[in-house]
């Protein structure tokens, strides 16, 4: 049997999906392309998407619901200068198509930016093969996905009978996109995408006093449901139940500056926020980032690399190709301290005159791209993380972290801790609870002290969001000690 290229079947998958049913062909494409062109304009692109979704949930034992549901549109997109103009449908006709084309060249007035010539001979972009073009749906029936939540169930209240209450839900989605752009690149994505959470309540009662406590765990990437092993189960259960039984016995946390010790993974995620979104394009072009400007300069302490990387297989954050029709990239933002560059879709890399580095990313086709981060982490150093643990005389050790949030314009942050820990004279001595780290992203980056040889990435369940939209990331670092870290405690 002989195959077709990697890139053309994907392109294949999606003009059969979106184009050929509604009696779309490439000469409709280029005719859309062509009004939005018939005015000065330096970019224009149309982002077609049928995205499938399931998902199920169980709670006491049962699983009590299930979706499912099935968005399809178009993106009509031009640019002019700083000015984006938008319009989308969920009406895949010709009709639609043109009439979109026709509202989104309005943006540009006479006289202004350059009119850009729309290519007749379309080309199909670069992109890679990081994941299979499977449909994850389909990849277990609805029987084996309701005993896979019981299997969770089950293993959950198996573990220790302080927990009371287990809660697990399953989701996938197969999403296929088609980007035309009017320079003639053509560019197609299938997407599978799945994830298993696990949120467990643990409850005991000391001195008549009833104490109940939460831990969740999960994971998941662009892969089937066959992913989910007993194996792979029992470590998200794991995760959990040791969340739940572990914060049963925290005390107050501690408040004041501290030494603190990010552990590995999913604590990425405040690097993530306190310094990924910072390092966006946008930001840095309107110069309403702290990094702003700075490229070339020592922005973190010695050792520190940073890199925003969505080549990665299999990773929830990953991509073939961006949602402007770019490949994706491995792209080094921080290297032994110094700022390299920033994430950029192509109307910013065009702006500020640099190359696009395939982070053009967008919720859906109703929704416009921006430089959105895909995994983006810290690579290791030479410390084990028992020796970082050592150097600490007195300090939090922090393990997993629930909500927080972070201002782009001062790089300040506040973030709560989920799982943290009092170390004293190299020694964890408990849990506890509440703890709250404070800080300024850049600052922080500085003070780092110590990096750990144990760099992992999170199990698969990052979401960010950005002016509304959301998307799906990966994040990770190794263990980390940051000197002079605010803590707010309850203590």
């Amino acid at each position: 049997m002989i195959s077709r290229e990697p890139t053309l079947e994907r392109l294949a998958t999606a003009q059969a999906l979106m184009l050929e049913p509604f009696g779309l062909s490439e000469a409709t494409l280029q005719q859309a392309l062509g009004l939005i062109s018939q005015h000065r304009i330096d970019d224009a692109d149309l982002y077609f998407q049928t995205t499938r979704h399931e998902g199920w949930s169980l709670e006491e034992g049962i699983v009590k619901s299930g979706s499912f549901s099935i968005d399809q549109g178009v993106g009509v997109r031009a640019v002019a200068g700083e000015k984006t103009a938008f319009a989308y449908s969920d009406d895949l006709s010709e009709a639609s198509l043109l009439d979109a084309a026709r509202t989104v060249r309005t943006i540009a007035a006479a006289g202004q930016n350059r009119r850009i010539k729309v290519d007749k001979t379309p080309k199909v972009a670069g992109s890679r093969l990081l994941y299979a073009p499977a449909d994850p749906i389909a990849t277990l029936d609805s029987t084996a996905k309701v005993a896979l939540l019981e299997r969770v169930e089950k293993m959950a209240r198996a573990k220790d009978p302080r927990i009371v209450q287990v809660m697990a839900g399953l989701a996938a989605e197969h999403d296929v996109v088609l980007v035309a752009r009017a320079d003639g690149t053509r560019a197609a994505d299938v997407r599978p995408l799945v994830r298993l959470s696990v949120t467990v309540i643990a409850e005991q009662t000391v001195a008549g006093a009833v104490r109940r406590e939460m831990g969740s765990g999960g994971g998941g990437g662009r892969f089937g449901l066959e992913h989910f092993t007993d194996e792979v189960i029992r470590s998200y259960v794991d995760q959990a139940v040791h969340g739940a039984l572990t914060n049963l016995d925290s005390r107050p946390a501690p408040a004041g500056e501290l030494t603190v010790v990010l552990g590995p993974g999913w604590p990425g995620v405040l690097l993530h926020e306190a310094v990924g979104h910072g390092l966006e394009g946008d930001f840095n072009r309107k110069g309403s980032s702290v990094f702003a400007g700075r490229i070339g300069q020592r922005v973190a302490s010695k050792g520190v690399t940073v890199l925003d990387d969505g080549t990665l297989a299999d990773r929830r954050g990953s991509l073939n190709v961006d949602d402007e029709g770019y490949a994706s990239q491995k792209n080094v933002l921080i290297e032994d301290g110094i700022l390299k560059g920033y994430i950029q879709d192509r109307m910013n890399a065009r702006l500020m005159g640099v190359k696009p580095t395939g982070n053009g990313r967008r919720e859906s086709y109703a929704h416009v791209p921006m430089p959105r981060m895909t995994n983006t982490y810290m690579l290791g150093g030479d410390k084990s993380q028992e020796e970082i643990l050592a150097s600490v005389k007195r300090g939090l050790y922090a393990t997993n972290f629930g909500g927080g949030q972070v201002d782009i314009t001062n790089g300040k942050f506040v973030f709560s801790a989920s799982e943290a820990y009092w170390v004293e004279n190299g020694r964890i001595l408990y849990p506890v609870k509440g703890a709250t780290l404070v800080g300024n992203g850049p600052e922080s980056l500085k003070r780092i002290s110590m990096i750990g040889n144990d760099m992992a990435l999170d199990t698969g369940v990052g979401v960010c969001g950005k002016e509304g939209q959301s998307v799906p990331v990966g994040v990770g670092q190794p263990t980390l000690r940051i000197e002079r870290l605010t803590v707010g405690g309850t203590a």
